[in-house]
């Protein structure tokens, strides 16, 4: 067989898939380390043709999948690898460009300087903002601390007690000091001295409860102390491609760094995470290192003195390929729709008195839980998960057990948000 033989074979499966990925069952209906008895224990000593891959993707690894492609993942935050992303990963793999810098890959390195313009453009972000791409909101929170400390030489980070999981890694991995400031119906209070704080980390759409800080009051004090701002949007932040979702934009503009996930609510397969910074002079001081070994003639920047990787994948071809297959008005239409079906859910929930919302749906995110016990819920929602038909995840407010449900599947439907809903009652 030949690379365009077993490239058409790979194509084919994908499609396969993608087709009946909601025949499967959600969650992966195995046990730990059932796959691992299935692999050999020692590399293959000789060459297998690619239709042997193919053949163990569907015999061993589709069976240990969890699905994230389903229509019935509501787990975290939902997303879907729509067909244009997956083809643009296609292309960034073959064509294997590392952008060390602009020399080592002037397309990588300014087409991602554009579609990350044009996304900008998109949520309505200010003029002159410089942006990248990172693999995950995790290391554009890192990068934001580090650029932080190395502006402010301060050594405290601020954030709410429903900040996502990286602000406090990142400020373990740093050494730095964090602080957790409590919130008052879910948003982050303002009233902590900063004298000290290198920079306050707010929330626009908090992991567990889609929850807005607030991100103008948080920005005047930071700056009036001298403290950096760092604005976490990376699951709300794409609902700002619909202007009757940039309610929760408030004051954003006034942040020293921001990062938004496409991977999460923009149709791309994993990763790509867009950090801008209004400060793009002093965030490159803390990251620019060029050894003479890549020194090159031409007086360009690499966008590798933006962050902590020197090797960067070829992320913006994705995001490229589904801004253009897609258009600013089906992106909006498919966040729109999730938001309708989250709507849908929640109202399911408020018309049954076994039943409460524990937060206020935002956005495609519902919260809730059974009137019962917080072991009762928990064994609720295991019993649903192990039955394959729908994946659910949770949180805890207030010490109590509560369920979420997230929409983010361009495959989901009225039809799948009623399964779910049954399944539960079940």
């Amino acid at each position: 067989m030949t690379f365009r033989d077993d490239g058409y074979a790979a194509i084919d499966w994908a499609a396969r898939s993608l087709e009946t990925v909601g025949e499967l069952p959600v969650l992966a209906q195995v046990e730990p380390g059932e796959l691992s008895a299935k692999l050999p224990a020692s590399p293959p000593e000789e060459a297998e043709p690619f239709a042997a891959v193919l053949r163990d993707m569907d015999e061993l690894i589709l069976p240990a999948m969890t699905h994230w492609q389903h229509p019935r993942f509501f787990a975290y935050f939902a997303v879907t690898a729509s067909e244009p992303g997956i083809l643009g990963e296609l292309l960034a793999a073959a064509t294997n460009q590392v952008a060390l810098h602009w020399r080592a890959s002037p397309a990588s390195t300014e087409l991602e300087l554009r579609v990350v313009d044009w996304v900008r453009q998109l949520l309505g972000l200010p003029d002159g903002w410089h942006g990248h791409i990172e693999d995950t909101a995790s290391t554009s929170t890192l990068a934001a601390l580090i650029a932080a400390r190395h502006v402010t030489g301060r050594n405290v980070v601020v954030c709410s007690e429903h900040a996502h999981s990286s602000v406090e890694k990142g400020a373990r991995m740093l050494g730095m000091e964090l602080r957790k400031q409590p919130a008052v119906e879910l948003a982050m209070t303002t009233d902590f001295p900063l004298d000290d704080v290198a920079c306050v980390v707010a929330t626009v759409g908090t992991t567990s409860f889609a929850s807005v800080d607030p991100v103008r009051e948080l920005a005047a004090r930071a700056h009036a102390a001298g403290a950096w701002l760092h604005v976490d949007a990376a699951y709300a932040g794409s609902a700002w491609i619909c202007e009757e979702e940039r309610w929760s934009q408030d004051g954003v503009e006034l942040a020293d760094s921001l990062v938004v996930n496409p991977h999460k609510w923009l149709m791309l397969p994993m990763d790509c995470s867009l950090l801008w910074t209004s400060r793009p002079d002093e965030f490159r001081e803390a990251f620019s290192l060029v050894p003479e070994y890549l020194r090159t003639p031409e007086d360009v920047y690499a966008l590798s003195e933006y962050g902590p990787a020197l090797g960067r994948r070829f992320r913006s071809l994705k995001l490229w390929a589904v801004l253009r297959c897609y258009g600013a008005e089906q992106l909006r239409a498919v966040q729109r729709e999730h938001i309708r079906l989250a709507r849908v859910f929640a109202r399911l929930v408020e018309d049954d008195p076994g039943w409460e919302l524990v937060a206020p749906q935002r956005l495609s995110l519902v919260v809730f839980r059974k009137n019962v016990s917080d072991e009762e819920n928990e064994q609720l929602v295991e019993r649903a998960n192990r039955s394959g038909e729908i994946f659910l995840s949770h949180t805890k407010l207030d010490g109590r057990y509560v369920i979420r449900l997230a929409v983010g599947n361009t495959r989901t439907t009225e039809a799948d948000i009623h399964q779910a809903w049954e399944v539960l009652n079940r």
